[in-house]
């Protein structure tokens, strides 16, 4: 097993989000590979953190890698952070990404979490993905 996908998955991952007008409409903040500096304001998604675990077998290298894409929006109530949060969860899952390293075998939905952060001023929904890749060197 090898680490060597992960940039490349999360590049195709952000490139897929940012490729999606319907998803660009809802997020006037952007969508960032990293935490934007301080709090930032409007609606806005941030590539998070991942876990990867081997995956290999006898027909090869691979790994499953579990990653967290979140939305956060300083709008009262929850409504268009999760209008945001179900558009990312629609076009995410089986999403067919070319990577510049190993083969996407399959991405699928993990789990969700919606909490309030600080203060209660911003809403934060984590959804949390796993891909299976293949062919690592």
């Amino acid at each position: 097993m090898s680490y060597m996908s992960a940039a490349a998955l999360q590049a195709a991952v952000y490139q897929h989000l940012v490729s999606d007008a319907p998803l660009l409409a809802l997020v006037d903040g952007g969508i960032h590979d990293a935490p934007a500096p301080g709090t930032p304001s409007g609606n806005y998604v941030v590539l998070g953190a991942e876990e990867v675990i081997d995956r290999s077998d006898v027909s090869g290298p691979g790994a499953e890698h579990r990653f967290t894409v979140s939305v956060l929006s300083d709008a009262p109530g929850f409504q268009h952070a999760k209008e945001i949060a179900g558009r990312i969860g629609l076009i995410l899952p089986g999403a067919d990404l070319a990577l510049s390293e190993g083969r996407l075998v399959d991405l699928w939905f993990h789990q969700a979490q919606a909490r309030r952060v600080e203060g209660g001023a911003v809403r934060r929904i984590d959804l949390r993905f796993r891909a299976r890749i293949e062919g690592q060197a």
